[in-house]
């Protein structure tokens, strides 16, 4: 389902209706839609895979299936650029199995309307409870409705970027022993 989270604007539900079904056919899942202004425009695609896990190789793939489509559909009447892409470590929470997933991690959350004489919120992910993305303050735990958010995404932290490493290797998409060893060395007075 293609909600705000993921498109924005008309333009950005449009290409998202029109692209999703590749992305599912392939095997993806979009994160996020965005057309940008500028000379030229930038298409934004985000997608990740339905573990969580994506590749340099997956990612041209899905390059060369969304460009094979607007070029033959040709939604964008200005010239853009395509800009196919993973979420990243502190990615964007688009969807309600995001607010689940990282449980636990720090967030920052925006609404559409002022919610206590606020709109932005800052604090550790609790889950969520029916449509109520749950969020730890200092002064206590709120739920928002997930209708109510316009913008949500992770906090880099060195627990978040622990997660996942642990999950890239896991996954094998990280391989350690890819990697040249680092060696340190001190200087003359330090050793």
């Amino acid at each position: 389902m293609i909600n705000n989270l993921i498109a924005k604007s008309y333009m950005d539900k449009k290409l998202a209706e029109l692209l999703n079904p590749i992305l599912e056919d392939l095997g993806f899942e979009m994160v996020r839609v965005r057309l940008s202004n500028g000379n030229p425009s930038t298409l934004q695609i985000m997608a990740d895979r339905l573990d969580g896990q994506i590749g340099v190789d997956e990612l041209a793939e899905i390059n060369t299936s969304v460009g094979t489509i607007l070029d033959v559909e040709d939604p964008i009447p200005e010239n853009y650029t395509l800009e196919i892409s993973s979420p990243g470590i502190d990615r964007p929470l688009t969807r309600k199995k995001d607010f689940d997933s990282f449980q636990g991690f720090e967030a920052k959350v925006e609404t559409t309307e002022l919610i206590d004489g606020r709109r932005r919120f800052r604090g550790v992910l609790a889950g969520l409870n029916n449509d109520e993305v749950l969020i730890n303050l200092e002064e206590g735990t709120i739920g928002l409705k997930f209708t109510w958010l316009s913008d949500a995404r992770l906090v880099l932290s060195d627990d978040l970027i622990k997660k996942m490493l642990k999950k890239n290797t896991k996954a094998g998409i990280l391989n350690e022993e890819n990697f040249d060893e680092i060696e340190t060395q001190l200087e003359n007075n330090e050793e």
